[in-house]
């Protein structure tokens, strides 16, 4: 059965930091890609980053290039979201899933949509404080 589990949500200042986990079960992060995504109250939920290890390609919304980072532990079966210069509108539910076999990945493109990704943990929240 496939799995996700996030963790490493918190409360943190503005300028902060946290670093995001995603452990995975019944399939390996590095034939699958993985994506993480958030929901604000009242926002449909987004697209943060993606990552296929497979093929060494990477994904980042605008709203976070240069302040995070997404990393695949292949051993250890787990994705980070390194999360640095936070600021109050990061605040949010942080989900992460699994995409689609049947979506297309390249070394230059991983799809980070997430109306393509399946098997959704249960969300961990982050809160930044200003």
């Amino acid at each position: 059965e496939v799995q996700l589990v996030e963790s490493g949500g918190g409360l943190v200042q503005a300028g902060g930091s946290l670093r995001l986990s995603c452990a995975a079960s019944g399939f390996t992060v590095d034939d699958d890609a993985i994506g993480w995504f958030r929901q604000a109250p009242g926002k449909e939920r987004e697209g943060v980053s993606c990552i296929s290890s497979k093929y060494g390609s990477t994904n980042y919304a605008d709203s976070v290039k240069g302040r995070f980072t997404i990393s695949s532990d292949n051993a250890k079966n787990t994705v980070h979201l390194q999360m640095n210069s936070l600021k109050p509108e990061d605040t949010a539910v942080y989900y992460c899933a699994v995409l689609r076999r049947t979506v297309v990945i390249t070394r230059t493109f991983v799809l980070c949509d997430p109306r393509y990704y399946l098997s959704w943990g249960q969300g961990t929240q982050v809160t930044v404080s200003s």
